[in-house]
């Protein structure tokens, strides 16, 4: 029993269970654990929640449309959306609550689609308003709409495979028939283990054109009739033509979407009336507000949110004199009136999950398509094959009616009609059944003859049938004009607008440049104060116990970088912080910056143009060697993850724009300088770098500082050729100067 304790120790290998009935501990490795518990869940979100297929749907959306099928509302009356939803719960397992807000994210009346599946009476919220909550399903009314007919229309004709719902009680749809590429028409995003999906919608008649061009010329080049992505509520797509094709070779990467605007020049006011499709008004009515709390939109009175029964409408009344041109590109800039959707086409393939680019996507769903109106022509094959079976038994009595009635009056057993109708005409089960249930006023020549005029029909579309079947050109012809039939009856024009990055104007920098010094204490109280009020009164103000940790010279457009106990760093421009007095207590960084509970800052670094690098010293001796345009980003982010190595602990870190020396010194006295020139240059924030001083075990790198040559009379002694070392203890020359130097 010590020996399997002593084993349960090991870290990160094992996982003991006690079985108390049994009264043995079993031991399991960490892998199987994962593999049996955990791996299944994940697989499950993947397969049957997240992820769309290649029909366009993920399970939940596929549920309830095949429901509201199966009750009938795919033509002109509605039903309560209380009995849609308890009607789907016999296929999805999830709850009411869940089942109705993928109805409102479907409907007509939430908006978020370009071509919506559920219509709507009553009151589904809206996809630009967060507050803007649906009523309850009790007082809404729903059924399909007419574009639903091209996902139902061949369901009854064995085109897709059905499969058991969650109790074995029902039958349900693997995928829905589509005639058309719904994958791409609509947008569709969601977030399962370790992978995301992220869809953006693009016009009906634009896919459909592009898939039909596919199927004529498997060369042909999307961006020539798939022009870009068309989000709804319309908004402007700032037309990249590269990042584009990018998106449409990889399937990833991202679409900048701004607002559209109005300034009515009478009320001197902006209204807003189109936003991306990344935001709410709400979000964006609260950070502009933020902003002019902080002071950093002045030309602002008023900002309110007027949405009403036409739409959409943020308006913002402009103080006098400003100029609105202007204003709206800071806006841009600074808020979230310009976001990026970021696309991420991973879907469903043969029950795998793939990343792909536009073409590839229509080409995995023509080989659907064609699997389905191939499966389809069989079914509608058999039933001709049979009906053609039946009707040739027909030519067979016509030759003797007589003899058929005669057959049928003087059979003394009804059981006995069928057999002895086979074996009168020489015909089988099948077709003796068909006849024996005849009414009797059909058995006539005329109506005999009608039929037969059937027959030669049936053997003349049965050839056609089989003809499609055989030639994958013909499948293909029948698809283009399914497509063709789908642009002509539902296609509409484009919403969004295209704008080309050249036609757009960035707003520059307004705020003053100007020269400043930073302070930094270690309680994270940042001052900036200028030089001439420095001159005035150098003499700072701190809280007790607290005192000055950097001194930095900068300019007012300089970009400060705060590293934390949290492996991130924090990044703000210096215009940021308001200019104040040696004798205020100065601004408490992390509620500027809106730091985590319990992060502390280890280091403040000031730069303009991000040339040089940081150095990064551990506790373990060792020392990282960063180049500083690891940190620089073309947007303003505010946040950057994984800053520096994550497996060391920091002691401290310096931007330096040229080589230096620094004298380290270990908690066990012992003493090294080295020069920064000795260790590579890294483009990687988080890489662990060198080991520069060897520590002793229980001891740590204590204290860092830069060195001047000749500080320390027996200088020599505490340099060396190779790293990593161990230092030398203070020298007698030297031991006078520790204080000094430390």
């Amino acid at each position: 029993m010590a020996q399997k304790k002593n084993k349960s120790k090991e870290i990160g290998t094992k996982i003991t269970g006690v079985i108390n009935n049994a009264g043995e501990i079993i031991e399991d490795k960490i892998t199987d654990t994962l593999k049996n518990n955990y791996m299944p869940y994940a697989m499950s979100v993947i397969m049957s929640r997240a992820i769309p297929e290649i029909d366009g749907f993920k399970p939940s959306h596929r549920k309830l449309l095949y429901t509201m099928y199966k009750m009938g509302l795919l033509g002109d009356t509605r039903t309560k959306s209380a009995n849609i939803v308890g009607q789907t719960m016999k296929l999805n397992p999830h709850g009411d609550s869940a089942i109705y807000d993928t109805m409102v994210r479907l409907s007509r009346g939430y908006e978020a689609l370009l071509h919506p599946y559920v219509d709507s009476k009553g009151n589904f919220g809206k996809f630009y308003s967060r507050d803007m909550a649906c009523a309850a399903s009790r007082y809404t009314e729903a059924k399909l709409e007419k574009i639903c007919r091209e996902f139902f229309s061949d369901i009854d004709k064995n085109t897709v495979e059905f499969v058991d719902n969650y109790d074995n009680t029902m039958k349900e749809p693997a995928l829905l028939p589509c005639t058309f590429p719904s994958i791409l028409v609509n947008s569709n995003t969601g977030i399962a283990v370790g992978m995301a999906s992220s869809i953006c919608p693009f016009n009906l008649k634009e896919v459909c054109e592009t898939t039909i061009n596919i199927i004529k010329n498997p060369d042909h080049d999307v961006m020539s009739t798939l022009i870009a992505p068309d989000f709804p509520g319309s908004g402007e797509i700032i037309y990249d033509k590269d990042k584009i094709r990018m998106i449409y070779e990889t399937g990833r990467g991202g679409i900048k979407v701004r607002s559209r605007y109005k300034y009515d020049k009478k009320y001197n006011c902006i209204d807003i009336f189109n936003i991306p499709p990344t935001t709410t008004s709400e979000i964006i009515i609260e950070k502009t507000a933020e902003l002019i709390k902080n002071n950093k939109l002045r030309e602002i009175s008023d900002i309110r949110d007027e949405t009403g029964l036409e739409g959409l409408k943020i308006t913002i009344d402009l103080k006098r004199g400003t100029d609105p041109e202007n204003f709206m590109r800071k806006l841009f800039k600074i808020t979230p009136l310009e976001d990026t959707f970021s696309c991420n086409f991973n879907i469903l393939i043969k029950n795998t999950p793939k990343v792909m680019g536009v073409k590839e996507i229509l080409e995995n769903w023509i080989i659907f398509r064609e699997d389905c109106v191939k499966k389809r022509t069989v079914f509608e094959l058999n039933k001709k094959q049979e009906k053609l079976h039946l009707l040739q038994a027909l030519s067979k009595i016509l030759l003797d009616i007589d003899k058929a009635i005669s057959i049928v009056r003087n059979t003394p057993q009804e059981s006995q009609v069928v057999p002895n109708l086979i074996s009168g005409f020489n015909i089988d089960e099948t077709q003796a059944e068909y006849i024996a249930n005849i009414k009797l006023r059909y058995l006539n020549k005329e109506y005999i003859l009608n039929r037969l005029e059937e027959t030669e029909n049936l053997t003349k579309e049965i050839k056609e049938l089989e003809n499609i079947i055989k030639n994958k050109q013909k499948i293909d012809e029948i698809i283009i004009k399914e497509l063709q039939n789908v642009i002509k009856t539902y296609s509409k024009p484009r919403q969004s607008l295209l704008v080309s990055p050249d036609e757009i104007e960035y707003e520059e920098e307004t705020e003053p440049d100007y020269p400043v010094n930073f302070f930094l204490t270690k309680e994270s109280y940042f001052k900036k104060i200028t030089p001439q009020s420095l001159k005035m009164n150098s003499e700072q103000k701190l809280k007790n116990d607290d005192e000055i940790t950097h001194q930095i010279s900068g300019t007012n457009h300089s970009d400060l970088l705060f590293f934390t106990n949290k492996i991130q760093v924090y990044k703000s421009k210096a215009y940021n912080f308001a200019d104040t007095k040696a004798s205020s207590m100065g601004e408490y960084v992390p509620v500027i910056l809106d730091f985590e509970k319990n992060e502390k800052i280890i280091s403040m670094v000031c730069t303009v143009n991000y040339q040089g690098f940081i150095v990064f010293f551990f506790e373990s001796g060792k020392v990282a060697k960063v180049d500083m345009q690891a940190y620089y980003t073309k947007t303003n982010r505010k946040k950057l993850i994984k800053a520096y190595c994550e497996t060391e602990k920091l002691v401290f870190c310096e931007y330096l724009t040229e080589n230096q020396d620094y004298l380290l010194k270990s908690s066990s006295g012992k003493i090294l300088i080295f020069n920064t020139g000795d260790i590579n240059l890294k483009q990687t924030k988080s890489t662990q770098g060198v080991l520069v001083m060897k520590q002793k075990r229980g001891c740590k790198l204590a204290e860092i500082k830069k060195y001047t040559i000749n500080s320390l009379k027996d200088e020599k002694n505490y340099r060396v050729k190779n790293l990593p070392a161990t230092g030398k203890f203070l020298s007698d020359k030297d031991s006078n100067f520790e204080q000094l130097i430390l």
